[in-house]
Parts: structure tokens; C-alpha cells; sequence
């Protein structure tokens, strides 16, 4: 039978999928010996069995929690239920998944309260702390149980104070209960009552937090961080301690590293007189933990030893929340600490070197998303040499963004969806706005601390974030902002520096952050354990040295066709194309020649002995041709010819689908003079390369081939070439590498037959998810989101590999492959080489290398190792 309910002390081997991750590292605290309240949780699987059948809370799951109640009673010894004995038991009712989704589901506080046990509460401590733990408890519960705002009760205390002329802490018993009268008639108005029996406030309260799971923003973060909807939330009924019982109490929240630059050392914020709402929701601006080694020294000296007993266990960076109640201290829960990119390099290199982890494991904790974060852009340094911030606050999240300035999330969202960049400003940040937060470009608030949930959320998800800059007020009425002299209102530009805090007013531009040398240490280790080598797609100069930098192996994909298109070359290429005579073919092609060689030989003196693909001519002749009036007339000058001869020649080389005709290693068959001219161009640049010592190894691909004797009958062609331009310079042969694409489908399933020819294969997925499945990769955004509406498809197969279908003929092709010639490289130069989803699929079917853009690269080699742990 399954189990529904384990207490702290019980769980032998606590498991975050029953327990939820709260509820298992509550277990794991407590027998570790650490001073935690006592509890017990509610598994995931209940809350999953609920979801789908409400009954099985009245039928199954209330005499079971009443049980847990009584023996929760029996450990504190304390009272939940009665209301004369001043011994008082209150609880806390807390979501817990099993990862961790910070202020997504929800949490009630001081559960137990009524009318006659404040009473006895205001007696054995005082009223101010009473009758402030009643109202908690009243504007919780509404907000988790009934959904009315928090806002309702926030306004009706400050006119409440307005009118007694006094704070709440001066109130007299009858103004307390005039409030909590007040209170109780914002759940009269929506026609409910809040309950008075213990029993049945807990009962509301589990099944709150039950189906909070499937709460919009809990949906939404879900699905930004790829967790399963089927996991479900445990409960955790757990003992209150009070953080907001006088001057030598406080709540707060510590990390053990600072999550923002991984830092070693505690980073955190505490409130004295608290609860743990007030640090979270950036209510009151909290302070530096370590100024409560001066405020509370005991407290603090038990903290510090607690914090690093809990990061050698979890061996990693923790997050722990903490109450201290009339000077003790109480864990209430640890957690891996959210953080930054920046931070997660730094720390993972940090607990290797602390020989905490190995190499293998550092690996395994840094998501391919990390890398992409720490690629974030910073403001160029020129531009902020010449422009004056306006305000600064706590730099929560770094990164750089610009942005018109909005002040809701429904606004944010809007603006956004019609293509605009948005700032999201607020006074702070709650989980009701998340799906705002993923809509814009960056967050500032005027409250809260680097523990808030702006600051939290916004480091979760990689985004620009500056929190608790308190000289911005923010009027969401007229949606202004004031920051001293300055107005701004919604519409206008700011920029927004989440390393530093600052922010600017207007657009300020932006510049890439170089990885430093603690990340070009780690994605060694990453090469060290990949199989999967990373190449790069380039061929400018400029392209070739960053993807250098960026340490590829080599270069997997060199396109021709990209080296053709500047004003003087396209001209050239025209001519060819549009030559009326061999001669004038010729002096075309030797023009072309000359601009080829030059090109290669740049290329070749970067790259030096690392390899180079080069592929031949792919796109079809009439992509060079102009389209414009103005294009027509210049070239019509240029040829001497007349305008409309030009049309009707131009016109003869249109083709009605174009991506199917003329083109790739077609053009070798009607046009071989291009292809001769290219290999010229490659060899002489080689062989002058070779006489100065570098030892070049010249690699061609041919594209688009569909038959065996396609690729035979160029081959002889190439080969003829190179053995002319052998002869012709007087020296010996040398070792090249004549290969081709696989990128129809008909030559992944006939590759046996093209293996004797070609010495090495390189799979060009964007061509090959285009003929397998009939999408132009053109046209496909016209459409492809109503297939991810209505789940037709989940993906875009241009930007992560189709593994069922496109993958199932890659896979056919590798095994034809390697049956006849295992030594022979496979690569893949499409979009996916760079998506670590689809590297870990061409790990499993055994590709060599994948080539990307030179930015990926980074990714690519930390998903290549990955791929090989998994």
C-alpha cells in the first residue's frame, strides 16, 4: 500500500521525487542532527492521486493527516487543535517539488491561529507579535486558499494605522481586533468565511497547495525549465518558529557562495523582527548577513558552522532559509542555491580544485544553457565612458539590455509579443508576473535585496536583473517613474547593467563578453572526455579566428558561395554566369581564380594544419543574378548590352523550384569548368602554403549528391585536375581529401554505394530535414507555430535534428558506412551541430564532429562531453 505521509525523522533514504526536494532535505537536515522544527511531509504521489480525484482528501488522506497532527502534537508537545491551553502549536504549510521552483507554489505561515488562540498567544508574548502573526495568517490564507490580492488587506492595514494615527505595533487589543474584524469582512464580501477550527485551515490549506502545482506561473516555469508536469508537489507541515517575536529574533537567507559571482564565503540578508515573507517579497530592505555577527554573534557562529556542514554534505553551493526565535537558531530549509552562469563556472571549478567533485562531475552540473548566459553582452566600454548612470541598485542578475520601460507583466507580455524590447519596472517582483519576467529583456525593482524574487527568478533564467534601487519611484497609476529631477514615463528608453546595478537613459550598445580563464579550463576538461570533435562553419577571415579562439578543432564547413557575394566579385560572377563566348567565360573565371586563391591562402594561413572543409559551388546560378531595376540597369552597363536582352537571358535561368534544380554538384556535371576553377584556386594556394612549411592536407567536398555516379564521375573530373596542377608546378603528389554531403535522402540510404568514392562524409542536415520532410527552411516560420500550437510538433527540425526521422536515415548512412570503410569521418555542418539535444543523439549513432557557427562552439563542446558522461 502506498504511503502517504513520512515525518522528518522516518525517511531512511529521503527521495525527492516522494518527498519532494524540501521535504527531502528536511529529512536529511534532521538526521544529520541539525536544529530543524519538527514536521512531517505529504508525498508528491498524494498530491498527483488528489489531482485527478478530489475525493481521496475526504476518503483517504484527512484521518491519515489528523494522525500525523497528533503525533506532531506529541513531539513538541504543544497544542494544535484546542483552545485553552497557551502551549500552542502553529504550523507552516509549504509546497515542495521535487526541483526547485522558487515562489512558484505556495506557502502559509502561522496556520492555527483564531480568534481565541491569538488571545493566548498575545498572552504568553505580547499583543504587537500576535496579533501580527493572525493578520499573516488571514492574508495568506485568502491569497493561497481563495485567491483574493494581498493588496486588499496591505491597503486596509495602512488606512487602519492612517486613522489610530499609530503603527501596528502601538495598536491597543481593541484596535488589533477592530483590524481582524476588518480583514475577516474582505472574505465576507467575496461571500466566504475564514475558518475558524484548526483542523479545517489545514485540511484547505494542503489541498491549496495540491493544486497550486497547476497554478499558471507554476505551468510557466515548468515549461522554461523542462520539468515534467507529472511530478507533482509534496507538503510540508512543519512546526513555526518566529523570526518576528522581538529584537533578538530575525529570518533570512543565506547562500554559502555568492550566487551571483561564486564567490566563497556566506552572501545573504536577514531581517530582525521578521518573518520569512518579508526577506522574499523585498517588503523591507533587509541587511548584509554579516551584520548579524554583530547584532546576534551566537546566532551568527551557529550559522556559519551549519552552512559549510551542509555545503560538504550536498557537496555544492546551498541557499538556506533560517528563523531565529528569542536568539535560537532553527534551519528551515536548504536547497542547491540558484545562480548565475558566472557563478556555476566559478563555483564548479572551485569545489574541483576543493576536491569536492571530480572533472566528470563539474561537468555534469554545468548546463549547456550556463555557457550560453556567460556569453551574455555587456555595454561597450566607450559607450559608458560617455553617458551618466541615473540610478544604481543591487546587481542581482548580470547582463546587459535596453528597453522601452513598462510597468506590469500583462504589459510586458503585450509589447513584447508585437516585437518590442521591453524593460519590466516594479516595486517588486511576485510569482504572478513570471510569465512578464520571460517576456522582457531585462527587470528592475525599487525594493528587495539580491535574495528577492526579481533577483532569484531573474538569475534562474540568465536575465539582466537590478533589484532594490530605492531611488526609483515607480507609479504604476500613471505609469511613471521618478528618480530625483528626472520623469520617465511608459514608452521611453533605458538601459540596464546587471553586473554593475547601474542603470542609463536611452539605448546604449552592446559588445560580447570574452570567456575567461577558468571557462577555457573547464571546456578543456570537456575536451579531454569528448568524442565528439567541434569543428566550425566559416570562412571570412574574422569567423575563422573567433571560431579559433573559441578552440574548434577545425573547420567543418567552408562555404565558396559566401566568398562571391561583395560588390566587386558578384560583378565577376555575373559575367561568368551571363558569358555569351568561351573567352569571355574564361577571363571570368580566371578573374574568380585570382579572388579564390587569395581567399584560401588566408584562410589556410589561420587554420594552419588543422583541418579545412571547403565545399564547392552549392547554390543554384540565378541566386547571383540581380533582382532589382536599379541591379538590372548598372549591370546592363557594365555587359554593354541591352536592357532587355539582359531580362530574357536572366529569365531563361529562373527555375520554378529552385532548392530541387540547378544546383550543388549539378553544376559540376553541366558546368565543370567552375568546379576546375575552384580546385585550382585551392591547390595553388596550398602548394605555396606547403613550400613555406605548412604541411596542408586540402579537403573538398562535393554537395548535393544523389547517385554513385554523380560523385565517380566528378571525382574523375577533380582528381584529373589536381593531377594537372602536380605536373604543371613539377612536384610530387601530396595526400588531399576528396568527400561529399549527405543531404538527400536517397544518399543516406544508398551511402554503401557512394563510400568507394568519397574518403570522407559530412551529413548537411538543413538540406536533408528540408527534402525529408517537404519544409522550405525559407518558409517554414510562416507556419511551424501553428504546428507547435496545436503539438503537432514541439520542435523546429531546422534547429534541433528530427531523431526519428531525419536521424533514423543519418543513422541508416553511418552504418552503410562504416561497414565498408570504419575510418572514414562522418561529420554533420548543419544548424543541429550546434544544439546539444542533437549532439547527444549523433554521440549515440557515432558521428566524429559536428560543425557550427563560431558562438556555439563553447556549447557545442561542453554538450560533446556531456553526451559522452551520458
Amino acid at each position: 500500500m502506498q504511503r502517504n505521509i513520512y515525518f522528518f525523522q522516518e525517511a531512511a533514504a529521503p527521495d525527492p521525487f516522494i518527498l519532494g526536494g524540501k521535504g527531502a532535505n528536511l529529512a536529511i537536515m534532521t538526521q544529520i542532527g541539525l536544529p530543524i522544527p519538527k514536521g512531517f511531509t505529504i508525498t508528491t504521489q498524494s498530491c498527483m492521486v488528489y489531482l485527478k480525484d478530489p475525493n481521496f482528501f475526504e476518503q483517504v488522506l484527512s484521518n491519515q493527516v489528523l494522525k500525523a497532527v497528533a503525533a506532531l502534537e506529541e513531539l513538541t508537545q504543544k497544542n494544535f487543535k484546542q483552545s485553552t491551553d497557551e502551549n500552542l502549536l502553529l504550523v507552516s504549510v509549504r509546497s515542495g517539488a521535487p526541483f526547485s521552483m522558487p515562489g512558484m507554489m505556495d506557502t502559509i505561515l502561522n496556520l492555527g491561529l483564531n480568534d481565541a488562540r491569538v488571545l493566548l498567544l498575545a498572552k504568553k508574548t505580547n499583543l504587537a507579535f500576535a496579533f501580527d502573526c493572525y493578520r499573516r495568517l488571514l492574508q495568506m490564507f485568502a491569497d493561497v486558499v481563495y485567491h483574493i490580492p494581498k493588496e486588499n488587506f496591505n491597503l486596509l492595514l495602512k488606512k487602519a494605522e492612517d486613522d489610530f494615527q499609530q503603527t501596528c505595533q502601538q495598536f491597543s487589543l481593541q484596535q488589533h481586533q477592530v483590524v481582524i474584524e476588518q480583514f475577516k469582512a474582505i472574505y465576507q464580501k467575496q461571500g466566504l468565511q475564514f475558518p475558524q477550527d484548526p483542523v479545517d485551515q489545514l485540511f484547505a490549506a494542503i489541498k491549496a497547495v495540491f493544486q497550486s502545482w497547476n497554478n499558471q506561473r507554476a505551468k510557466v516555469y515548468r515549461q522554461l525549465h523542462k520539468i515534467s508536469d507529472t511530478l507533482g508537489s509534496a507538503v510540508n507541515v512543519q512546526e513555526m518558529v518566529f523570526g518576528n517575536s522581538g529584537l533578538t529574533s530575525a529570518t533570512g537567507v543565506v547562500f554559502t557562495r555568492n550566487p551571483a559571482t561564486g564567490e566563497k564565503g556566506l552572501f545573504g540578508e536577514y531581517l530582525l523582527n521578521a518573518q520569512g515573507e518579508d526577506v522574499v517579497a523585498g517588503i523591507r530592505t533587509p541587511e548584509n548577513i554579516h551584520h548579524l555577527q554583530t547584532q546576534l554573534p551566537k546566532a551568527y557562529q551557529e550559522l556559519l558552522h551549519y552552512t559549510q556542514l551542509l555545503e560538504k554534505h550536498y557537496r555544492d553551493m546551498q541557499d538556506i532559509e533560517f528563523t531565529i526565535e528569542e536568539g535560537k537558531l532553527y534551519l528551515l530549509q536548504t536547497r542547491n542555491g540558484k545562480r548565475t552562469a558566472k557563478a556555476q563556472i566559478q563555483i564548479c571549478y572551485d569545489l574541483v580544485q576543493e576536491q569536492m567533485i571530480d572533472k566528470k562531475e563539474a561537468l555534469r552540473r554545468i548546463k549547456v544553457d550556463d555557457l550560453e548566459q556567460l556569453l551574455h553582452p555587456t555595454f561597450e566600454a566607450n559607450a559608458l565612458n560617455k553617458t551618466q548612470a541615473f540610478a544604481k541598485g543591487l546587481p542581482a542578475s548580470p547582463g546587459a539590455a535596453s528597453g522601452i520601460i513598462t510597468f506590469t507583466a500583462k504589459e510586458a507580455q503585450q509589447l513584447a509579443s508585437l516585437g518590442h524590447k521591453v524593460i519590466l519596472l516594479r516595486e517588486e517582483t511576485s510569482p504572478e508576473d513570471i510569465e512578464g519576467m520571460i517576456a522582457s529583456q531585462a527587470i528592475v525593482t525599487s525594493h528587495g535585496g539580491m535574495t528577492s524574487h526579481a533577483a532569484v527568478v531573474a538569475r534562474g533564467m540568465g536575465m539582466c536583473c537590478v533589484t532594490g534601487c530605492e531611488a526609483l519611484h515607480i507609479d504604476e497609476q500613471t505609469k511613471t517613474v521618478q528618480c530625483g529631477d528626472l520623469i520617465l514615463k511608459q514608452g521611453d528608453i533605458i538601459s540596464v547593467d546587471g553586473t554593475t546595478g547601474l542603470i542609463y537613459q536611452g539605448e546604449l550598445p552592446c559588445t560580447m563578453v570574452n570567456h575567461d580563464q577558468i571557462l577555457s579550463q573547464i571546456l578543456l576538461w570537456a575536451d579531454e572526455i569528448a568524442t565528439v570533435k567541434v569543428r566550425a562553419n566559416a570562412e571570412t577571415p574574422q569567423d575563422i579566428q573567433n571560431a579559433l579562439d573559441f578552440n574548434a578543432t577545425g573547420i567543418g564547413l567552408a562555404r565558396t558561395e559566401h566568398m562571391f557575394f561583395n560588390k566587386n566579385r558578384i560583378l565577376t560572377m555575373r559575367k561568368l554566369i551571363l558569358a555569351d563566348n568561351f573567352d569571355e567565360r574564361n577571363k571570368a573565371l580566371a578573374k574568380l581564380q585570382h579572388y579564390q586563391e587569395a581567399d584560401f591562402k588566408q584562410m589556410y594561413q589561420l587554420v594552419q594544419d588543422k583541418p579545412m572543409i571547403i565545399r564547392l559551388l552549392d547554390p543554384p546560378l540565378h541566386e547571383f543574378l540581380p533582382n532589382t531595376a536599379h541591379e538590372l540597369e548598372e549591370l546592363a552597363q557594365d555587359l554593354a548590352v541591352d536592357i532587355a536582352y539582359l531580362k530574357q537571358k536572366i529569365a531563361k535561368l529562373q527555375e520554378k523550384n529552385p532548392m530541387l534544380g540547378h544546383r550543388g554538384c549539378r553544376l559540376a556535371i553541366s558546368h565543370p569548368e567552375i568546379y576546375q576553377m575552384q580546385v585550382r584556386a585551392i591547390f595553388n594556394s596550398v602548394i605555396t602554403l606547403r613550400k613555406s612549411g605548412i604541411n596542408i592536407v586540402p579537403e573538398i567536398m562535393i554537395p548535393l549528391i544523389a547517385e554513385a555516379n554523380e560523385l565517380s564521375y566528378i571525382r574523375q573530373q577533380i582528381e584529373a585536375t589536381i593531377h594537372k596542377i602536380f605536373a604543371e608546378n613539377h612536384i610530387q603528389p601530396f595526400e588531399y581529401q576528396i568527400g561529399t554531403m549527405l543531404e538527400l535522402p536517397r544518399a543516406c540510404l544508398k551511402a554503401d554505394t557512394l563510400t568507394p568514392y568519397a574518403d570522407f562524409f559530412s551529413f548537411g542536415t538543413n538540406d536533408l530535414t528540408q527534402m525529408t520532410y517537404g519544409f522550405s527552411r525559407d518558409d517554414i516560420a510562416k507556419f511551424i507555430h501553428f504546428y507547435h500550437e496545436k503539438a503537432i510538433l514541439t520542435f523546429d527540425p531546422f534547429q534541433k535534428l528530427d531523431c526519428d526521422g531525419v536521424g533514423k536515415l543519418m543513422q541508416i548512412a553511418i552504418q552503410h558506412i562504416r561497414s565498408i570503410a570504419k575510418q572514414k569521418t562522418i561529420g554533420v555542418c548543419g544548424e543541429v551541430g550546434g544544439d546539444p539535444d542533437s549532439i547527444f543523439f549523433l554521440q549515440q549513432i557515432g558521428v566524429d564532429y559536428v560543425s557550427c557557427s563560431p558562438y556555439r562552439i563553447p556549447c557545442a563542446r561542453l554538450a560533446a562531453a556531456k553526451a559522452r558522461l551520458n
